[in-house]
């Protein structure tokens, strides 16, 4: 590894660093996780693997007409997404000691155009609450979206929607 990579690496802060108050996000957060994979081939046709060899696809870039067989980068995001956004909500439930009895999120994840050369994505989380009334799990959502890392990445730099229905 050269200086120029050493440097370049300690500039991005995933280590961990200050912790936050409880109002306030931390300039340098904490990390108490790293994931680390990388991708191979020809990027979206191309092969993407975790270090520790717990995910290893093959990718395919997306297309509405056919069926592939393989995953894509928006499924990935998806499923991060959505398995997040349900940990948060069912982590803010307990905070507001709402007797949720389940949880389910499903994201949706698309890719598209913003301009020449360029694209950008758009989520719609839709959130399905058991045993809580429509208003308190609309109220958890609120919670939740300010408590998962994905909506807090993603915040102010793509469009997020989450529609919530109570059960």
């Amino acid at each position: 590894m050269t200086e120029q990579t050493r440097t370049a690496e300690a500039d991005v802060d995933i280590t961990p660093g200050e912790g936050a108050g409880p109002d306030a996000a931390p300039k340098h957060p904490k990390a108490f996780y790293t994931a680390e994979a990388t991708a191979t081939g020809d990027g979206r046709n191309g092969r993407v693997a975790t270090s520790d060899g717990l995910l290893d696809l093959d990718l395919v870039i997306p297309n509405p007409i056919t069926k592939p067989k393989k995953t894509n980068p928006e499924q990935l995001f998806a499923s991060g997404f959505a398995a997040c956004y349900n940990s948060a909500f069912q982590g803010a439930a307990k905070l507001m000691k709402v007797r949720l009895t389940e949880s389910t999120v499903t994201a949706r994840v698309g890719i598209g155009p913003v301009a020449l050369n360029r694209f950008g994505l758009g989520v719609r989380l839709h959130v399905t609450a058991t045993g809580i009334d429509q208003e308190t799990a609309e109220r958890v959502a609120e919670r939740a979206e300010q408590m998962c890392p994905y909506s807090n990445a993603t915040r102010g730099n793509i469009p997020v929607e989450i529609e919530v229905t109570a059960k």
